[in-house]
């Protein structure tokens, strides 16, 4: 897993995510995003296009990350998911939480 900040805008970031989201790999990702909202970025854009898996440890750091980022009164939105990961999302209902977006322009305009 590979997080790398691509785009900073004021408050807003937007974060290139690739490689697998998993046990081994979550709080890697939670401690990046965290670092990010610490230094006050509370409107983040996850681009997932080169995620290849997330499992329930990679959902539950996304989760961590947008609890903190409601408490700051910010936003964690998704870009360019895949499929299974946004059907994963919908059963989970984590899509509630979290918008999805088909591009990471779309998803940092909102």
């Amino acid at each position: 897993m590979a997080a790398s900040v691509v785009r900073r805008d004021g408050a807003a970031a937007v974060v290139a995510i690739g490689g697998e989201i998993d046990v081994q790999t979550a709080g890697r990702l939670r401690a990046d995003l965290l670092k990010l909202v610490d230094a006050g970025h509370v409107d983040l854009v996850a681009d997932f296009g080169a995620v290849r898996f997330c499992d329930a440890a990679g959902l539950g750091a996304l989760v961590a990350v947008g609890n903190r980022l409601r408490e700051k009164g910010g936003t964690l939105r998704l870009a360019r998911v895949r499929p299974a990961q946004r059907r994963i999302l919908r059963i989970t209902r984590l899509d509630e939480l979290f918008p999805t977006f088909d591009t990471v322009d779309e998803a940092f305009r909102h």
